[in-house]
């Protein structure tokens, strides 16, 4: 279906997401970091991201910001997943150019559903 690239620093939570995205029958690449997220959105060229916030290296705050100024990259989707719940957090995200925001601890039921529909926003 699409191709995914899911980075967070804890690998149960990175686990878990990748485990369900490919369960929906997504291709997906897992890294641990920020750079480590931009470096595979380069090579894969994926249709969304998905980015914890606090990540060491780069958090994915300044990851969505590196991609939104990247040609090549601009219009991929970005999911960030994080512990930050308050309003100013979720600002702060959008205004880094996310398309979506979702708090942890969350359900990945709904999580597959957020999936869902950033990959349909993106289709014509």
């Amino acid at each position: 279906m699409a191709r995914i690239v899911v980075a967070d620093d804890d690998v149960d939570i990175r686990d878990l997401v990748a485990f369900k995205l490919r369960q929906s029958g997504h291709e997906v690449v897992a890294v641990a970091d920020g750079p480590a997220a931009v470096a595979a959105c380069h090579e894969a060229l994926p249709d969304l991201v998905v980015l914890d916030v606090m990540m060491p290296g780069m958090s994915g705050l300044e990851a969505c910001r590196v991609l939104r100024r990247d040609s090549a990259l601009a219009q991929v989707s970005v999911i960030l997943l994080t512990a930050c719940a308050q309003e100013l957090d979720m600002k702060q995200g959008f205004d880094a150019g996310a398309d979506d925001y979702v708090v942890k601890p969350f359900s990945p039921r709904e999580l597959a559903s957020r999936v869902a529909a950033a990959l349909g926003r993106g289709q014509p």
